[in-house]
């Protein structure tokens, strides 16, 4: 059961890191459509990177942001949880590919794949905060806008990428969890493994010698005495 666990929450991680780097590169973080009055329609995608406009003819412009300094604090940090997400999920696989049991890498040392296989579900757990914390953020400040009155800009719409993005982070924290959990059994099949019974002998007690039958006792040549003398007429 414990090798099934650590397989299904190492397939889960790849796969939500997979998913998160999909996520990052997508356009529709947020969109927006804009309506004229002749033939003007056109759609708004926004990422992280950068802008992009589509028209009623099909014609696609985008334009990457201008300044890093120039963009507000949540997308720096954003940016920077996304980035931070994907570094941790890169390290976990090549964790996870260590600890499992169906691989021969430390093949025999159970203790040391079990330990491989929790630091590859810390690191996922920590990649799948990093992304929901980011795209909960965006998500955030997406929805503030658009219910401003007062907001003077272009509202936008939550776009299909984070909900990507949600689903990644997901799949990294259910799959580090069974990834951990995986780390109690195999310690304990590790013990039971190497595990020796040692039969103590008790060096305080003398045992007692076994007993001696009695030696014959021969006859000394003194014994011809205790006949008498008829014997040897």
């Amino acid at each position: 059961m414990s090798m099934i666990v650590e397989t299904t929450g190492f397939f889960f991680d790849v796969i939500g890191s997979i998913m998160l780097a999909i996520t990052l590169f997508n356009f529709n973080w947020r969109e927006s459509t804009v309506d004229g009055n002749v033939i003007t329609t056109s759609t708004l995608f926004e990422n992280l990177w950068m802008s992009c406009a589509i028209d009623s003819t099909g014609l696609y412009n985008c334009r990457d942001f201008p300044s890093l300094l120039a963009l507000s604090g949540y997308l720096q940090a954003s940016r920077a949880l996304m980035i931070s997400s994907l570094v941790f999920g890169f390290f976990a696989c090549l964790s996870g590919m260590v600890g499992l049991q169906c691989t021969k890498v430390a093949d025999g040392n159970t203790v040391m794949k079990g330990k491989f296989a929790t630091v590859s579900g810390a690191l996922s757990i920590f990649g799948g905060i990093c992304a929901g914390i980011a795209v909960s953020w965006y998500a955030f400040n997406i929805t503030k806008e658009f219910f401003n009155p007062l907001y003077p800009g272009t509202k936008y719409e939550i776009g299909a990428a984070l909900y990507l993005g949600w689903s990644g982070a997901l799949l990294d924290v259910v799959g580090g969890s069974l990834m951990c959990c995986s780390f109690k059994t195999q310690v304990v099949k590790a013990k039971k493994g190497y595990s020796y019974n040692y039969r103590t002998t008790n060096t305080g007690s003398s045992s007692k010698p076994a007993p001696q039958t009695a030696l014959p006792r021969y006859e000394s040549s003194n014994s011809i005495s205790k006949y008498g003398k008829n014997a040897y007429v």
